[in-house]
């Protein structure tokens, strides 16, 4: 192939002349959008049905997977008990066992709560420079120290690979634009233009990505901006879903289509279905547990006056928040730290009550599952 030739495809996207006109076929993604807002409706819907107790659960429950899961996209393990009790402790939520947390998770913890809770500010450089302090509160990145707080002033390459045989992946905006890019960025992100908030999270999340402002952390704030226009889309500070648990099951593609469409002359309508595929799974993940929530909460309204032992609210709980495995009587004796014949009486209480039946494929033991209600 001509040199000339090669270098036309390997050209960034923001090297074209006013690279941020972005376009898209509105015909490929019209369905998929319309799927995902019907969702997101019906899932807010649905909560709001909820007692208290239940949405504050499932919001805290939601942002400590957010953080934990954003962190690992990045390979940053945080630890969840750690996320929970910092979160809980920072939105007031009495849990129990609360734990105190070190200064990496109080940062990222702060960036989720700031772009979720503060949706409806406006986004600033000085808001990003404090994301950036907060994950960062050494002025490291693992054993390297970066520039924090502050937008980078050097190059940036995405490079893998041993040293000699490095693979550039990505070679980013020039620093000596860094700040233009990103005025212009900020003015969009906060204009009331008239695009939908799904579809401006999902742009935003590439734009910032391609101008990758910072040092270290661009994919975590990245993440937290798409979070913030989530949160504006959906009207609520609540969070009931969460992008970056999908993206983490979806991370192969991930990059793979912000490789791809790196290289774009500005249409990006395959970064956006993939960005809308990846949101109505989360979407559709969170119905699946909603529907478990929904038929635990409608139970114990049913059975509000039934006669229940501390030992059969607590298996009923465990079936009803996904049992692993089949129910046994041996297994009910150790959940609920009893003997054996304690268990069956139990069991037997529970199957006159027509709350628990035998499975039909006994086999050489006997299991137990929920009737239908």
């Amino acid at each position: 192939m001509p040199q000339h030739l090669f270098q036309k495809v390997a050209k960034y996207i923001y090297e074209y002349k006013n690279w941020t006109d972005f376009t898209w076929r509105e015909t490929d993604i019209n369905t998929l959008f319309g799927e995902v807002r019907n969702l997101q409706g019906k899932i807010v819907g649905q909560m709001n049905t909820l007692g208290f107790a239940t949405k504050e659960e499932a919001t805290l429950t939601t942002l400590t997977l957010d953080v934990i899961k954003s962190s690992e996209i990045e390979g940053e393990k945080l630890d969840y008990d750690q996320v929970r009790s910092s979160i809980a402790r920072r939105l007031g939520i009495n849990i129990a066992g609360l734990v105190p947390a070190n200064r990496n998770v109080e940062g990222v913890v702060e960036m989720m709560l700031d772009a979720t809770q503060n949706y409806q500010k406006p986004l600033t450089n000085k808001r990003l420079f404090g994301w950036h302090s907060a994950l960062f509160p050494t002025g490291h990145s693992g054993m390297h120290k970066i520039e924090v707080g502050r937008y980078r002033t050097g190059e940036m390459q995405i490079v893998s690979g041993a040293v000699g045989k490095e693979k550039v992946h990505y070679e980013a905006v020039p620093a000596n634009r860094v700040k233009e890019e990103m005025d212009r960025f900020l003015k969009w992100f906060n204009d009331n233009n008239k695009i939908d908030p799904v579809l401006k999270s999902a742009i935003a999340h590439f734009w910032f990505i391609i101008i990758h402002p910072f040092d270290d952390g661009n994919g975590r704030i990245a993440r937290a901006i798409s979070d913030l226009m989530l949160a504006r889309a959906d009207r609520t500070t609540e969070r009931y879903y969460s992008l970056s648990s999908q993206i983490l099951v979806e991370r192969k593609q991930y990059y793979e289509i912000l490789q791809k469409v790196q290289h774009s002359t500005g249409d990006i309508t395959e970064w956006l279905y993939w960005f809308l595929h990846c949101l109505r799974n989360s979407l559709l993940a969170t119905e699946a547990a909603l529907q478990k929530i929904l038929r635990k909460t409608e139970f114990w309204k049913i059975h509000e006056r039934s006669a229940f032992n501390e030992r059969q609210r607590l298996v009923l709980n465990k079936l009803f928040d996904g049992f692993e495995g089949k129910l046994k009587s041996s297994k009910w004796a150790k959940i609920a730290k009893c003997s054996p014949d304690t268990a069956l009486r139990d069991i037997k209480d529970l199957i006159q009550k027509g709350i628990l039946r035998q499975e039909q494929q006994g086999g050489r033991s006997t299991n137990y599952e929920l009737e239908d209600f």
